[in-house]
């Protein structure tokens, strides 16, 4: 059952029926792109990162109520889903680039700078509206606010 209560209690956004946890996702590969000038090598981890749904991030994590997330995700309004598979989508083509152009270069230390400063203006924006969305601070285009919420709290009753 999704009560407001069970899911405040597991981290997970009663009101999106979304969790922070699936941002550590891009977080963990943001801040190996925000190093590279100092620490080149991570450039090979930063190449190890796939790009992961959200029902495929918790299926994989040690989230202690992950089936709860996978659950809550999947009766979340589609319009918060869509949003937040939209924003996602364009993180990780931003990512993805990265390791391409990582991949290409003759030497990670010449463009690391470059790749840092892009990870900084390109993508942190990107985590930040995902997590607009999942705090439910970015209500989707084409969905009027109350009307957004009422779906929202009909659901989570």
């Amino acid at each position: 059952m999704l009560t407001a209560e069970r899911l405040t209690a597991a981290n997970i956004n009663p009101r999106t029926g979304l969790a922070t946890d699936y941002l550590n996702h891009f977080n963990e590969v943001v801040m190996l792109l925000e190093m590279l000038p100092d620490m080149p090598e991570c450039a090979e981890d930063v190449l190890e990162w796939q790009p992961l749904s959200y029902e495929a991030h918790f299926e994989a994590s040690n989230f202690a109520e992950k089936h709860l997330a996978i659950e809550a995700f999947r009766a979340a309004p589609v319009p918060v889903r869509r949003a937040l598979r939209d924003v996602v989508a364009t993180l990780d083509t931003a990512v993805c680039e990265k390791q391409g152009r990582l991949r290409s270069a003759e030497d990670v230390r010449l463009i690391a700078e470059q790749v840092a400063h892009e990870t900084v203006e390109e993508v942190r924006p990107l985590i930040a509206s995902a997590s607009a969305i999942i705090h439910g601070e970015a209500i989707p285009d084409g969905t009027e606010d109350t009307e957004a919420q009422d779906a929202i709290d009909a659901l989570f009753a």
